[in-house]
């Protein structure tokens, strides 16, 4: 059973609708209790970093989340913000993050970009997996997915980054941990693509 975590922020209903399709077992958790028995997560997230923080902190879920990943080592995807989160800080905000992975969020240095459009990182582009990985099972160099964000997470281990896209150059934009895994773009607006990867995920 995937719980999509429901704490007011993220595209709840999108992914619900994408698991509902591939008949793949699913529920919207808002509260602790909703998260007996998962056996997966999706930590979705949109907008601000210390905003999000806040609103974890306030669902009360945090506590069952840390003991489910951390622990029980149930996997976990975190999605835009929510991959964000999974890290120590951000250059967004003040608060603390998860903490479940190794690694800072920075804001893009639009020194290094010559579009003329330079934040948000906003519409499609191609990843590149680094390593093959079950996540992108179906998936190869070149497949495109939606960004929309002016941050991304810099990771202390090289060996957490699983793919990478190139905005102004290279950035992060896919990671994996054992149990945990992050994604920057929106595989929930991703078409066929983001399916592939949500219906990977859900297999794992």
């Amino acid at each position: 059973m995937i719980a999509i975590i429901d704490y007011g922020l993220g595209n709840i209903r999108a992914f619900a609708n994408v698991y509902k399709n591939l008949n793949i077992p699913h529920k919207i958790a808002s509260k602790s209790e909703d998260l007996k028995n998962v056996t997966k997560i999706i930590l979705p997230g949109v907008g601000a970093y210390d905003y999000a923080m806040e609103q974890i902190q306030k669902s009360g879920m945090q506590e069952i989340l840390n003991d489910l990943v951390l622990y029980r080592k149930i996997p976990v995807l975190g999605v835009c913000v929510g991959m964000q989160m999974l890290a120590m800080s951000s250059e967004e905000g003040s608060l603390s993050g998860l903490g479940w992975i190794d690694g800072v969020v920075k804001i893009f240095d639009t020194s290094e970009l010559a579009h003329g459009t330079l934040l948000p990182h906003m519409g499609w582009n191609s990843i590149s997996p680094t390593r093959d990985d079950k996540l992108f099972y179906g998936l190869g160099i070149g497949s495109r997915f939606y960004f929309l964000h002016s941050y991304y997470i810099h990771c202390l281990r090289d060996d957490d980054i699983v793919a990478v896209t190139d905005y102004g150059g290279l950035f992060t934009c896919a990671i994996n941990s054992g149990n945990i895994y992050g994604v920057q773009f929106h595989p929930e607006k991703s078409h066929q693509n983001g399916i592939q990867l949500l219906k990977n995920f859900g297999m794992l």
